[in-house]
């Protein structure tokens, strides 16, 4: 027998999404990074989650989508409706402390915590994810993509990129 969607509360398909992963960055969850706007179960048992992407036209979205639809299809839920939704922009304010710390043993300088009132000052001061120095510089604003810039740190001589604050 198949297991239907109302055995599972919305706790648990969030615990379900811990296990899909950003695919540029392979050990952060969509959960921990923030991506995840809602998760819905209706009183027919269909669920519903509703991501958002980092950027307008991240390409890893797609990517993250059908994991989410394959992992909740692994649990028994049948014809989950996934959608990739703007009503909640991503900032880097959603990316959790868990995913903060996670970016950082990957070797990313995780975005701070600000007002969303951007200025420029928290692009340059970014401590070291390796050594933890603030004695870095900003390199570049545009990294390898939208979401990151690439930094140096003079105290221990390595280049690092920076999810960036939104």
């Amino acid at each position: 027998m198949v297991t239907t969607n109302t055995s599972y509360t919305v706790d648990e398909i969030r615990q379900m999404l811990y296990q899909v992963f950003d695919p540029e960055i392979p050990t952060i969850s969509v959960v921990d990074l923030g991506v995840i706007t809602n998760i819905s179960v209706n009183d027919s048992g269909v669920v519903s989650v509703e991501m958002t992407p980092t950027f307008v036209g991240c390409p890893a979205i797609d990517v993250m989508k059908n994991g989410v639809i394959e992992i909740l299809q692994k649990h028994g839920i049948e014809n989950p409706k996934v959608t990739v939704s703007f009503d909640t922009p991503w900032n880097s304010n959603r990316v959790t402390e868990q995913g903060k710390k996670i970016l950082k043993d990957f070797g990313l300088a995780p975005p701070p915590k600000y007002d969303l009132v951007f200025e420029l000052d928290i692009l340059h001061k970014v401590n070291c994810p390796f050594c933890d120095s603030e004695n870095t510089v900003l390199q570049s604003p545009f990294g390898p993509t939208l979401c990151r810039s690439i930094h140096y740190c003079h105290n221990c001589s390595q280049a690092f990129e920076q999810f960036k604050p939104l």
